[in-house]
């Protein structure tokens, strides 16, 4: 494992959002949906997530999530994917949305 330094990690900015729309990515090279997150004051982005083994479409929208918002856009196929959605991933390749303990505003910044 490499350690980085505590400076390092600050430069990672990890916010609050809540999805608001989701669709199907058939186009993915993985099964993964399209997601349209809120994120207050920083305005919706948009995130290609292969979280289709656990979750179902309809049960994401109005769900808090934590995603990277710093990296640089994604293209993957037809969709530009903007921030980072956090998960754990489990060894049959499920990934378990990580998300706040109870209901925070959205935007505020994970440290």
């Amino acid at each position: 494992m490499t350690q980085i330094t505590y400076d390092y990690f600050e430069k990672v900015d990890i916010r609050v959002g809540k999805i608001i729309k989701v669709e199907y990515f058939p186009k993915a090279r993985k099964p993964a949906y399209k997601l349209w997150i809120d994120f207050g004051n920083f305005g919706v982005k948009k995130s290609s997530a292969q979280i289709t083994k656990l979750y179902c479409k309809d049960d994401l929208v109005g769900r808090l999530i934590v995603a990277v918002v710093n990296f640089s856009p994604r293209q993957i196929a037809d969709f530009v994917s903007e921030v980072l959605v956090l998960g754990v991933v489990l060894d049959n390749d499920e990934v378990v949305l990580v998300q706040p303990d109870g209901d925070v505003p959205l935007d505020k910044r994970i440290l």
